[in-house]
C-alpha cells in the first residue's frame, strides 16, 4: 500500500485487512447472547418455521416485496408439479422513502399499490425487509425502520393486522392470511426449494447485500437455548456493533437518519458505502493527501454513491465516471492513492460479508460433509456487482470455513429468489 494511504487510514482508525476470524468470533458471541435473550447488537429473531418438506402445488399467493428502495407486488401460482408462474408484477417506490408518512398514509399507500391484485388470493406473503419480531401466527411487529425509510408511527405496529385493515377499507372482502418474512428468510426458503439437480445440502443460509444487509440460517435445537426448536433465525446482523469503526464511519453516522443504529450495515451495504466514501475523500482532500489541485477537488466534493465508487474501480482510467473525471488531470500517484482508498472500502465490505456468512455457517452446525455443504443463497447488487466483492468473499470463506474449520459451503443465486421464497413462506401452514 502507498505509504501516504497507509498513514492516512491509520490516523483515521480505518482497519486495513480486518481480521475476519476476529469479527466472526465476536459475531458468534453476539448471536449466542441474542438467542439467550440478552441482545447486544443482532436481533436473532425467531421465525417459528423451517423449509417445507414438500413443494407448493396447485395454489396461488399474492407476494409483496417491500425492499430498501422498491416496492414490488405480484401473483405467484404453483402448478400441480410445483412449477411457479409469476404474473401481475408491478413495481413502484417504497413508501416512506421520499417523505415522512403517518401510519395511515403508509398502509393506505401499500393498499393502493396492491389494487391490481384484489381478489386474486386470500394468501399474502409479505417480504418486509426491516427488523420485525415475528409472531407464532406468522404476523410481525416492526421493531424499527432502516435504510432511511421515514414512517415512525409504523414502528411498534403489527404489520399484517394493519395491512389487512387497510385492505378492507379498500374493498378487499376475503379473510386474508398474511405472513411476514424478512428478505433473508425468503432467500433461504428459495435456496431450499431450488437445489441444482443432483445436489443435497445439509443446511441453508439466506444472505442479502444490496441496499441493506442481513443474514438468516437454520438453528438446531440446543440445550443452551431452552424452548428453542429447530427453526430459521433472522439475525438482523446489520445491527451488529462489536466491530471497529473509522473516523469516516462516525462522520457519516452522525449525519444519517438514525445515528448509532445499523452499525454493521453502515460499514458495507449499498445505501451507505458511497456516503462513507464521500467522508473519506473529502477528508483526504482537506488533508492534502493528493496533489494540491486534486485535493481541492475532493475537498469540495458534493456527494458520492456506491455506484460512483464501483464505476470508478472497474474503469479507473476512464473519465466517463464521476471519480475518474475528477482524477483525470492528476498525477500517477493521485490515481494510485484514489484507487487504494476506494478499494480499501470495498475490501472491508467483502470481509464483513464473509464474516457474516461464516458465522451463520458455523452456527448452523452443518457443512461437515463435503458432499452435503451448507447452501448459501446470496442476493443483492452490492454482493454480485460491486467491484470484486463476490470473488473476495468466496476466497475468504474457502480459507476461514473450509481450510481452517472443515466446513463446506456452496454459494448459489436464483432468478426471482425473493419472490419465490416469499410465496413459499406465504403458503406455510402454522
Amino acid at each position: 500500500m502507498n505509504n501516504s494511504v497507509a498513514a492516512f487510514l491509520g490516523r483515521h482508525n480505518f482497519p486495513v485487512h480486518q481480521d475476519i476470524n476476529g469479527v466472526v468470533n465476536a459475531m458468534l458471541y453476539d448471536f449466542d447472547m441474542g438467542l439467550k435473550g440478552k441482545k447486544i447488537g443482532s436481533e436473532m429473531i425467531r421465525t417459528f418455521t423451517t423449509p417445507p418438506s414438500q413443494a407448493a402445488a396447485g395454489k396461488s399467493v399474492i407476494v409483496i416485496d417491500a425492499g430498501g428502495t422498491n416496492f414490488r407486488s405480484c401473483l405467484v401460482s404453483f402448478a400441480t408439479d410445483g412449477t411457479p408462474t409469476i404474473t401481475n408484477l408491478e413495481k413502484t417506490k417504497m413508501p416512506g422513502i421520499e417523505r415522512e408518512l403517518s401510519k395511515k398514509e403508509f398502509f393506505d399507500q401499500i393498499a393502493s399499490n396492491l389494487e391490481h391484485l384484489k381478489g386474486k388470493s386470500a394468501n399474502i406473503g409479505f417480504c418486509f425487509s426491516y427488523p420485525v419480531t415475528i409472531l407464532e401466527d406468522g404476523d410481525g411487529v416492526l421493531i424499527n425502520f432502516t435504510k432511511e425509510v421515514k414512517a415512525p408511527e409504523v414502528e411498534g405496529c403489527t404489520i399484517g393486522k394493519e395491512l389487512a385493515a387497510a385492505l378492507k377499507e379498500h374493498g378487499w372482502n376475503d379473510k386474508l392470511n398474511i405472513t411476514l418474512l424478512n428478505d433473508t428468510v425468503s432467500a433461504l426458503l428459495a435456496g431450499a426449494a431450488n437445489p441444482d439437480e443432483g445436489m443435497e445440502y445439509s443446511s441453508y443460509i439466506g444472505f442479502i447485500l444490496g441496499t441493506g444487509m442481513n443474514g438468516a440460517y437454520i438453528q438446531k435445537e440446543n440445550a443452551a437455548y431452552p424452548g428453542l426448536k429447530r427453526q430459521i433465525i433472522n439475525c438482523e446482523c446489520g445491527k451488529f456493533n462489536q466491530v471497529a469503526r473509522s473516523d469516516f464511519d462516525y462522520m457519516f453516522d452522525k449525519k444519517s437518519d438514525k445515528p448509532g443504529m445499523g452499525i454493521m450495515e453502515k460499514l458495507c451495504s449499498g445505501a451507505y458505502l458511497g456516503p462513507v466514501a464521500y467522508e473519506m475523500l473529502t477528508t483526504a482532500g482537506k488533508e492534502k493527501v493528493f496533489s494540491d489541485a486534486v485535493s481541492a477537488k475532493f475537498a469540495a466534493l458534493d456527494a458520492l454513491t456506491t455506484i460512483d465508487v464501483s464505476c470508478y474501480l472497474v474503469a479507473p482510467h476512464s473519465a466517463n465516471n464521476k471519480l475518474g473525471a475528477m482524477i483525470a488531470d492528476g498525477t500517477a500517484e493521485d490515481q494510485e492513492i484514489l484507487f487504494q482508498l476506494m478499494d480499501a472500502l470495498v475490501e472491508r465490505c467483502a470481509r464483513m460479508a464473509a464474516s457474516i456468512l461464516a458465522a451463520c455457517a458455523i452456527k448452523s452446525g452443518e457443512g461437515k460433509d463435503a458432499a452435503k455443504p451448507v447452501c448459501m443463497l446470496c442476493n443483492g447488487s452490492t454482493f454480485f456487482k460491486l467491484y470484486k466483492v463476490y470473488s473476495r468473499v468466496k476466497a475468504y470463506l474457502e480459507d476461514v470455513l473450509v481450510c481452517q474449520r472443515g466446513i463446506y459451503f456452496d454459494i448459489i443465486e436464483r432468478e426471482n429468489d425473493i419472490t419465490l421464497g416469499t410465496a413459499i413462506g406465504g403458503l406455510i401452514t402454522r
